[in-house]
């Protein structure tokens, strides 16, 4: 991938303290495109311009670490849901920034920040994953795929292990396409008891230099 327009500095730079990479910025499609091929990505707050990130360390869910509870493999069997990929994108990104969260107040989706993505979507980068009840949308999250990696950004819910349920089904759709690994950037509760871990963020931008020197494709059909 030919970078272009790319202001950032190299994520190596960064003091192993400092997860702060660039300040300001547009939130157009080759900006984003330029972030997420080095592990960047825009994580706004409060009273501050623009913040791109490159954490340290940083979170990633190894398929084969996969570890999926008893309570869940119950509702696998069950399966009382269906589950679609970009079906309902707007709907999903909606839905994450409007969800309330434990531990934080407001949200970093910003009016923004939300119209970007669906931009990024539109363009063929940004992806969502669905879970539907009833003809409800009822979980879903949502991503970014660039040249071999998939970065998770937000998931949400409304009725129980909605949301697992999508990312299991995402980690479906990623293993055909012969990804083994996820970018989830934080791991949260729920990637921490599905298998998500961290690692050093020396180690991601090794991965991720792997990843792209096998020459895959930009971008990827569902």
């Amino acid at each position: 991938m030919e970078l272009k327009k790319n202001p950032f500095p190299s994520p190596y730079r960064l003091k192993a303290d400092e997860d702060v990479i660039f300040v300001g910025g547009k939130l157009d499609n080759v900006i984003l495109k330029a972030a997420y091929y080095q592990g960047i990505f825009p994580w706004p707050m409060e009273g501050f311009p623009l913040l791109w990130h490159c954490p340290n360390p940083r979170g990633i869910l190894d398929f084969d670490d996969i570890h999926i509870p008893r309570s869940l493999k119950k509702t696998l069997n069950k399966n009382p849901y269906t589950l679609t990929m970009n079906h309902a994108f707007p709907a999903v990104i909606t839905a994450c920034a409007k969800i309330p969260r434990t531990d934080q107040s407001g949200t970093w989706i910003t009016p923004t920040l939300h119209a970007a993505y669906i931009r990024f979507h539109e363009a063929g980068y940004a992806h969502s994953v669905e879970c539907w009840h009833d003809n409800a949308l009822v979980g879903g999250l949502y991503g970014v795929y660039l040249s071999g990696i998939f970065s998770g950004e937000s998931m949400f819910y409304m009725k129980s292990n909605a949301s697992k349920l999508c990312f299991l089904f995402l980690v479906e759709q990623l293993k055909k396409k012969g990804l083994s690994w996820i970018d989830i950037q934080m791991v949260t509760p729920i990637t921490k008891l599905l298998g998500g871990k961290y690692i050093s963020r020396k180690d991601f931008l090794a991965r991720l230099e792997h990843e792209h020197a096998k020459g895959v494709s930009e971008k990827i059909e569902f």
